[in-house]
């Protein structure tokens, strides 16, 4: 009976639940490279043979009631299609300059080519999603038919998909559309100031559900004991190992921690006006100074022994600011320490070169000091956090640097020189996590696959690069919406994925909670083909989650990672089809690379390799752990193991039940 519900669960699936073969898409009189923008976005392809979801524009012919009651149809406009339906224009005309979402109810949504539309009368039975800011008529409706569905959009959605209609697919799924290939792999931040007051376990679940697979937190609110923060900090790396999160400890020297700066005026960093750096959030210290420098050590080793981390993440360890020596109030360094070493080796105070008259051959000699300073101080920061790694073996380390390939004044505005960084990361096997500007935040997803041909430029070794996108409020004058959301914020990730190995969002609180549904199929990069037998062929560079019920066989083994929902499936190419045996032991989730994995009667075998520690979620009762052949772990008496952290390596477990 089980097998029987579990193959009548895929032929649904396929059929309109809508599987990862079956997410194809067809256009018929409308510009099928905006479509192609926007259902990419969630990994849905174009195809002419048997789509399973239609758009059709102004100028299709088709029978749209028969064809909405096997798929899903989306109509654009005033069209034969949508007056088919008994969507009928009246004669009242609009100029639609805003619009209101149900998704996103506060958010503002602007559109910066107004459109002239008719008021538009809708059928029975449809649900408005948005509406005209003013009047109040309907932009976007649909409704679900007996197996299918029917999306109507007042206009086209624009050039690059983004311009209008930013939750089209928060609509789409409301309307029964499933995307059943999630990633699990993306990384986020998180600052606890934004979040002291909520529950951990509520927020690791979410960020788990959301593909979240690294969490890096803000570690220096921790820098100095304190027992609340302590308290809380372990609390939510304990519930992220709970829920298959890595934690990494977010650094962002030369800003130590607010006591620091408070304690210690006279370590304090210098602008070239003379003041105390303290710039936007962060207050800068003097890092060159010997005894700064050995104080913070200090401090930051205590810091990485005190809590359980699986990396560190020294992020953005260059100088201020965006514009450069062009605003000494924000130019920095401007310490005793470097203007003297600087003097000693050119016999210029670096103070000078800011005033009228100053030669520019000599403002170049400072900058590219500057530059050779900063990565000579990332340098000496992974060294000390490599001490640690002396305990910590498994500790994994990032290092976040915003980028100057793409816009190549970020050198001498900052400092910063991704040629000089990029060898100390590739040096330690660790990651280089790169940062687009704010002048870029405006720019389209385009620019993520033209930002990692620059890195390629750099190394072969695409493993070493992971991209950030900085969901946040921009200043430049952006539409529908000031900040990434909707189709924009689906499209930079999906983009980003396909360039870049690993995806990170800045930040996690900034993320509007409608689209984080959707980020797993958004980062998701697999492609899958359900044939005619019910064999599914999944072909993954990273692990990829699937939409599954019952037991399943990956390869003709029995497979034990996977929950009620989804399977885990490793990278690579696999075949999974239903089996007929359940295994004794299921791992719920796992948080490392799958080497490969076998299901028995009482126990689970897995072999993984990981670069920090692996974290495994077990979905069923195992008594005990063996790595590489030793006892790992063991329930206690009357209690049961629900996870488990795994050495970092490449190793052989076994679960037993």
């Amino acid at each position: 009976m089980k097998r029987l519900r579990t193959l009548l669960f895929r032929c649904c699936w396929a059929a309109f639940a809508v599987s990862a073969s079956a997410t194809t898409f067809q256009v018929d009189g409308a510009n099928p490279v905006a479509w192609t923008k926007i259902l990419g976005s969630v990994g849905i392809e174009r195809s002419s043979s048997d789509p399973s979801i239609v758009v059709a524009g102004a100028s299709a012919a088709m029978e749209s009631a028969r064809l909405s009651s096997t798929h899903i149809l989306i109509v654009e406009g005033d069209s034969a299609a949508a007056r088919s339906l008994g969507i009928l224009p009246q004669k009242e005309q609009l100029v639609v300059r805003q619009i209101v979402d149900s998704h996103a109810a506060k958010m503002q949504i602007i559109w910066e080519q107004p459109a002239e539309i008719a008021k538009t009368q809708l059928p029975e039975g449809f649900i408005v999603y948005a509406t005209e800011r003013w009047h109040g008529a309907p932009v976007l409706a649909g409704k679900r038919t007996a197996h299918g569905a029917v999306l109507w959009m007042a206009t086209e959605p624009g050039l690059s998909g983004i311009e209008r209609y930013p939750y089209l697919m928060q609509a789409l799924v409301d309307l029964g559309l499933d995307l059943p290939l999630h990633a699990t792999n993306l990384w986020a931040f998180f600052d606890s100031s934004y979040r002291i007051r909520a529950d951990v376990d509520y927020l690791a679940r979410r960020w788990r559900e959301a593909g979240v697979g690294i969490l890096h937190v803000a570690a220096w609110h921790n820098v100095e004991p304190d027992a609340a923060q302590d308290e809380y900090m372990a609390r939510l790396i304990q519930a992220c190992h709970r829920n298959a999160i890595l934690v990494y400890a977010w650094l962002e020297l030369p800003h130590v921690s607010e006591k620091f700066w408070a304690d210690h005026p006279e370590w304090r960093e210098k602008t070239a006006a003379g003041q105390d750096a303290q710039l936007d959030w962060r207050k800068l210290m003097n890092l060159q100074n010997k005894d700064c420098s050995a104080a913070v050590s200090k401090q930051m080793g205590e810091l990485l022994n005190r809590f359980d981390w699986d990396g560190v993440n020294l992020a953005e360890l260059y100088f201020e600011s965006l514009e450069g020596a062009s605003n000494p109030a924000r130019f920095t360094p401007m310490n005793d320490d470097v203007r003297a070493d600087f003097k000693k080796q050119t016999g210029i105070d670096p103070k000078t070169l800011l005033e009228r008259g100053a030669r520019a051959q000599d403002l170049r000699l400072f900058l590219d000091y500057r530059a050779a300073l900063a990565s000579n101080l990332q340098a000496h920061w992974l060294d000390e956090i490599e001490k640690t790694r002396a305990q910590k073996p498994y500790l994994d380390i990032v290092l976040t640097h915003i980028d100057d390939r793409f816009e190549p004044g970020i050198r001498d505005a900052l400092g910063a020189d991704v040629a000089r960084s990029l060898p100390l990361i590739q040096a330690r096997q660790s990651t280089l996590l790169v940062e687009d500007p704010a002048t870029l935040w405006n720019l389209g997803p385009e620019r993520y696959s033209k930002l990692a041909e620059q890195y390629h430029a750099l190394t072969s070794d695409r493993s070493h690069l992971a991209v950030d996108i900085n969901v946040v409020e921009r200043y430049q004058d952006v539409y529908p919406t000031k900040k990434q959301t909707g189709v924009e914020l689906l499209e930079l990730v999906h983009e980003a994925a396909v360039s870049f190995s690993r995806v990170a969002l800045y930040f996690e609180n900034s993320l509007e909670k409608q689209d984080l549904s959707l980020l797993p199929a958004a980062a998701n990069t697999a492609s899958a083909n359900l044939d005619n037998t019910g064999v599914l062929t999944l072909d993954a560079t990273q692990p990829t989650r699937v939409s599954w019920e019952g037991a399943a066989e990956m390869d003709g083994k029995p497979w034990p990672v996977q929950n009620a929902r989804t399977i885990l499936a490793p990278s690579g190419k696999h075949k999974f089809e239903a089996s007929a045996l359940q295994p004794g032991v299921v791992i719920a989730d796992f948080n490392g690379e799958i080497r490969s994995a076998l299901g028995a009667t009482d126990h689970a075998d897995l072999a993984y390799t990981s670069k920090s520690r692996a974290l495994a979620v077990l979905g069923s009762v195992v008594s005990r752990v063996e790595v590489d052949g030793a006892k790992f772990a063991e329930a206690k008496a009357g209690e049961k193991l629900g996870s488990v952290v795994l050495p970092a390596g490449e190793h052989k477990v076994v679960f037993y039940r």
